[in-house]
């Protein structure tokens, strides 16, 4: 279950607004994605695996919440873990989104199709 987003490093992107299946999130007036419905996240780590700074934690308990804090998750080098763990980036340097092989797998597809 979602559990921090670091005001400290997060840089208001926005893609974990974008990419959460359920819509954990609402938006401050300061651009800050806030946790508003924690009770609907489904611990995809879709939200984690896209931010491109770390400023996020999902804890992998799906149905209870955790007491976390942010000094204590990076002291454990808890934040963006999820993201080293699937292989995207070098630690908040690599977003997600920026290792999209789609479009590569697309214009192979589209080649191969064509008889190329």
């Amino acid at each position: 279950m979602i559990e921090l987003v670091s005001e400290d490093r997060c840089i208001q992107c926005g893609l974990c607004v974008k990419v959460c299946p359920t819509n954990v999130f609402d938006t401050n007036e300061d651009g800050l994605p806030v946790i508003a419905r924690q009770e609907d996240c489904q611990t995809c780590y879709m939200c984690e695996a896209y931010c491109p700074v770390d400023a996020l934690f999902v804890a992998h308990h799906a149905d209870e919440k955790v007491a976390v804090t942010e000094q204590d998750l990076i002291d454990r080098d808890l934040l963006g873990s999820w993201r080293a763990i699937i292989g995207f980036g070098s630690r908040g340097k690599v977003s997600m989104a920026a290792n999209d092989t789609t479009p590569i797998l697309r214009q192979a597809r589209s080649g191969i199709a064509r008889g190329e």
